[in-house]
């Protein structure tokens, strides 16, 4: 199955709500309508919220500004990735919704916090995966790719590809850029990184979004400057990519850790046996 993705990297306004809505919808309305899929960055409709404004700019799923970009998407047949501040019962989450003309195929609230999260943002507590098109998706938010066990559990749920809405901002942007080529080759599946660029207060955003092939291929990738890059896609790979090695099958999770050992009295190692089959 061929799928066409477009990735969305653009600068926003923290806290500018109907700003950043415009640019959005100047990007969907846009959009080539043979385009499939558009990836957004990270918290994009509101940009990061503080302490002081989570509250007035968080809304729900339901809110007026997640209408108005499925009103676009209705009106373009499009699907996109977005992320916003979500407000439900009095907590507030950083949240990324996969919204298509039928409507919302997948919600994920980030589940790792990065510093500027924590205190304004509460941590999702699962890892999801849909059905979207006829191929199963997984989301992630941007620092929750530091962790390989998210991808992998994604992939263990039969995820084929991984979205990710990132904001990563300089000195750190080479992290995200050589992490999504590892999550997309340690678990054979495509991924989509679309990052924030430009600059506002004192953060520069590194931009380098990027899609990767099950092998790591670079399918697409982008610099600093704010743009669309499109591609497709075509699912069969994920399938050669496992011709003679299947990542998830190999796994030996059963491997038993032991405590340090003396060797001698001169040198400490690890042992690690290999448990009985």
């Amino acid at each position: 199955m061929l799928i066409q993705i477009q990735l969305a990297q653009i600068p926003f306004e923290d806290g500018a709500t109907s700003q950043n809505l415009e640019k959005v919808l100047q990007v969907i309305e846009g959009a080539d309508p043979t385009t499939d899929l558009i990836v957004f960055p990270e918290t994009c409709l509101m940009g990061f919220p503080n302490k002081d404004n989570v509250a007035s700019l968080s809304e729900p799923e339901d809110g007026p500004t997640l209408s108005a970009v499925r009103k676009a998407i209705n009106k373009t047949g499009v699907s996109a990735a977005i992320g916003f501040a979500e407000a439900d019962e009095g907590k507030f989450y950083n949240t990324t919704v996969l919204i298509s003309p039928q409507g919302t195929a997948l919600k994920y609230r980030k589940s790792h916090l990065w510093s500027s999260d924590v205190g304004i943002f509460d941590s999702g507590d699962h890892l999801v995966t849909a059905i979207w098109k006829g191929i199963r998706v997984g989301i992630l938010i941007c620092f929750d790719i530091e962790f390989p066990e998210n991808a992998r559990a994604l992939a263990a749920q039969g995820a084929e590809l991984l979205i990710v809405t990132d904001a990563n901002m300089d000195p750190y942007g080479p992290v995200h850029r050589t992490l999504i080529v590892a999550r997309a080759i340690e678990n054979q599946i495509f991924a989509a990184l679309a990052n924030r660029c430009g600059s506002d207060g004192d953060l520069t955003f590194a931009g380098e979004s990027v899609v990767v092939s099950p092998a790591g291929q670079i399918l697409a990738a982008m610099g600093r400057a704010e743009g669309s890059v499109v591609v497709k896609i075509d699912t069969s790979e994920i399938e050669k990519s496992r011709k003679d090695y299947n990542y998830l099958d190999l796994r030996r999770i059963h491997l038993r850790l032991d405590q340090p050992q003396e060797n001698k009295g001169i040198l400490s190692q690890k042992i690690v046996p290999i448990s009985p089959q």
